[in-house]
């Protein structure tokens, strides 16, 4: 029962030090972490963990310091002492004691991921990668780390080979591939890289990957055509490939076969295996290509409309959105932007494009609304204030408009343009309000301001 002491001390207060700056020291320890420890060593212990959390960390030593002159086979004793050293900025105690807490806690993963942490900081990756192969046991996951660590310590063979064996058995995910460009670009040995996945292809067609990390390099090239060769191969090797099409429909729109981009597109948004960077990827292309091909608007919007129902991707609207903007289609851009607001309610930038456009098209009834719940997610914006009294003006709800513009005057700070709206909006709800005195105050006020920044 001992080793509830300190618990008990936190509950009842019986420090003077306030519990919130010894409540995080604790997290890492808990009535497991002891064995059957003395008073003396608990009290020694915890006057450690209460000077660490009010920043002393020298002092935190010395206690735990006292700590192992009476017990030294308390890995909670080293594992504390290492992360005061490394607060004091000295990593290689902090690694020594670590690594004495690991000694006697072999099970211990926090102290694992204490001695990665500071193993990578350091840079010493050979060190760092015979800890993540410890760690590995815990939770699978930490092999993405590992490739990582490969990376870094420029074993780029041994990166790829794990890169490839989590994408056949995970898919691929942004991630990797972006770890992968990162090889490639590192190597820059692109023909002794092309001839070794020829070979390997060669050898066992069935890998699937083989292809797919030869398609990206001659893709990476500019050489389309060998690239375009490669899906092919891909597609006869594996008849039901999606990503495949991730080279191919690049190539129809390049050759000017928009039909079969469109069906290859189709393919590659349907699939599980493409991840949502490529899949967005894709979408910005073919708007590319649909900004100087007009007419085939009507497949861009039947293949965003198919992503948007496989994948959740509120940012598809928007990107779709801002698409018919800058090609100043302002009604199609509004439709865009209300459905992306439906799956992305808190963007700043979606709601405030929203609004714009909502009061162009006078659809004042949705602006109110929008506004309203704009300004419970953003309460110090005064844009928003403005944004809905300008709908209430045009609702006639004139009281309600100034009530809002006189709120959010409050948060304006440096902006006369702004400044400006806000009193020629009260004017306009001093003159529905039939206070024309008030109005010509305000109006006047944004005058002067308009002749003072002309």
């Amino acid at each position: 029962m001992k080793h509830l002491f300190i618990i008990l001390m936190l509950v009842f207060g019986m420090s003077s030090v306030k519990s919130q700056e010894i409540t995080q020291p604790l997290q890492d320890v808990n009535q497991d972490d002891m064995g059957n420890v003395s008073d003396e060593f608990q009290e020694y212990f915890f006057e450690a963990l209460k000077q660490k959390g009010i920043e002393n960390y020298e002092k935190a030593i010395i206690a735990l310091e006292k700590c192992l002159k009476l017990n030294q086979n308390e890995a909670v004793v080293f594992f504390e002492l290492g992360k005061n050293y490394l607060k004091l900025g000295n990593p290689e105690l902090a690694i020594q004691n670590f690594k004495k807490a690991h000694e006697l806690q072999p099970s211990k993963e926090a102290i694992l991921v204490y001695l990665l942490d500071t193993y990578k900081s350091e840079k010493d990756f050979e060190q760092a990668i015979l800890i993540i192969e410890k760690l590995i046991p815990f939770d699978r996951s930490y092999r993405e780390d590992l490739a990582n660590l490969y990376f870094l310590n420029q074993d780029f063979d041994k990166s790829l080979k794990i890169l490839d064996d989590l994408d056949d058995k995970l898919g691929r995910n942004s991630y990797r591939n972006s770890l992968r460009r990162q090889i490639y670009a590192r190597t820059n040995n692109t023909n002794a890289q092309i001839e070794n996945l020829q070979e390997s292809i060669s050898s066992n067609p069935d890998v699937e990957q083989n292809y797919l990390n030869l398609i990206y390099i001659y893709s990476e090239q500019g050489d389309e055509e060998e690239a375009y060769k490669v899906a092919n191969m891909l597609l006869e090797a594996f008849p039901g490939s999606s990503l495949a099409h991730l080279a191919l429909y690049k190539f129809h729109l390049n050759k000017e076969d928009p039909e079969a981009a469109i069906n290859s597109m189709k393919i590659v948004f349907q699939s599980e295996e493409v991840d949502p960077e490529s899949k967005f990827k894709v979408l910005n292309d073919f708007l590319n290509f649909v900004q100087s091909n007009p007419e085939y608007e009507e497949a861009l919007i039947e293949v965003a409309g198919l992503l948007s129902e496989w994948e959740e991707a509120p940012q598809l609207y928007e990107q779709l959105g801002n698409f018919y903007l800058q090609r100043d289609n302002r009604e199609d851009a509004l439709t865009f932007f209300e459905l992306g607001l439906k799956a992305n309610p808190d963007n700043f930038e979606l709601i405030k494009n929203t609004l714009i456009l909502q009061l162009e098209f006078q659809k004042f009834e949705a602006a109110e609304s929008l506004s309203l719940e704009a300004l419970e997610i953003f309460p110090s914006h005064p844009i928003f204030y403005l944004f809905q009294a300008v709908a209430l003006n045009n609702l006639k709800k004139f009281e309600a408009a100034e009530k809002s513009l006189k709120n959010g005057i409050d948060y304006l700070i440096d902006d006369i343009g702004m400044e400006i709206d806000f009193y020629f909006q009260l004017a306009v709800s001093f003159t529905g309000m039939n206070n024309i005195p008030k109005a010509q105050e305000y109006r006047l006020k944004a005058e002067k301001l308009k002749k003072e920044i002309n």
